[in-house]
């Protein structure tokens, strides 16, 4: 199903760079990452020079002198009113901490999901097409901010059980899970594709998450959108969002989602609409099988 999306979403150039050789991106060479988060040492700031004469007393009063010193010798005015120097970094020190991505601030801000209730709200997180989701992101970027031991680059499945290389963030936790395909998988940057699917509570740009139905699609993009037929598998494609207002995202991002129909509803009722037709979300009978989106795609 995402072929046929990128077909008819992103058109025909994103569907040749995912349908490339994958043989070419899983050889590529992969270039370190860890010595890119270290400091250069070798243009470290030098620590402050020490003080030419140290004063265990008090010196005297600007207005006085000392008949015993010599004029060169008298403290001046100047030397005795120095504000004290700010302080200074250690040499080497590392940088600071990459601020964490933005995670919804309050439930007000963000839609409520279906499962999960107010505890599962609170970790979720929020795509954005820009910053460390923007097309000039990269697995670096990605590893600074979530923190390395939280993502991977591995294969992840594509269209017709091919495999892709990809950056998965928290892959060991089905609720945070994130893919993010590269159009450079070599040197794993330049943001491709981000894809949310099977149990994550990733919010996409618009308000889309998963379990959305069609009724709440429509009220985020303001207007009635089409969508393809269901396939063997019961999965139907968003084809257009026919001008509203998810077909304009800030970022210059595409979006594009699939439903999958209720398991409760009959076989003749999900197979009345063809997979080469297209349909109006709206239609009262492909509203009676109750799709509910089931992935989310992010691309460029």
């Amino acid at each position: 199903m995402r072929k046929a999306w990128i077909r008819a979403v992103l058109g025909a150039a994103f569907a040749v760079s995912i349908a490339g050789p994958l043989s070419a991106q899983q050889t590529s060479p992969q270039p370190a990452a860890a010595d890119q988060n270290q400091p250069d040492q070798s243009t470290a700031p030098a620590p402050p020079p020490k003080p030419k004469h140290t004063h265990t007393q008090k010196p005297p009063a600007v207005s006085q002198t000392n008949p015993d010193l010599d004029a060169d010798d008298q403290l001046a005015p100047s030397q005795m009113k120095q504000p004290m120097p700010a302080a200074v970094a250690e040499p080497g020190s590392a940088p600071a901490k990459p601020v964490h991505p933005a995670v919804h601030a309050s439930a007000e801000a963000a839609p409520s999901h279906p499962a999960g209730g107010a505890a599962g709200l609170a970790n979720t997180h929020v795509v954005a097409c820009s910053g460390i989701f923007g097309k000039d992101s990269s697995h670096l970027k990605l590893a600074m901010t979530f923190e390395s031991k939280n993502i991977t680059f591995t294969d992840v499945e594509a269209d017709g059980g091919a495999k892709v290389q990809a950056t998965v963030l928290f892959p060991k936790d089905p609720k945070r899970r994130l893919e993010v395909w590269w159009s450079n998988p070599a040197a794993r940057s330049e943001t491709h594709l981000i894809v949310i699917g099977g149990q994550s509570t990733w919010t996409a740009p618009g308000g889309m998450h998963l379990g959305l139905t069609l009724a709440q699609l429509e009220k985020l993009n303001q207007k009635p959108f089409k969508l393809k037929g269901f396939d063997k598998n019961g999965i139907a494609t968003a084809s257009s969002w026919d001008g509203g207002a998810l077909a304009d995202l800030p970022g210059g991002c595409i979006s594009g989602v699939s439903v999958h129909a209720d398991p409760k509803a009959s076989a003749d009722a999900v197979g009345a609409f063809a997979p080469d037709k297209e349909y109006s979300s709206s239609d009262p009978a492909i509203r009676a099988v109750k799709p509910t989106v089931s992935e989310i795609l992010i691309g460029y």
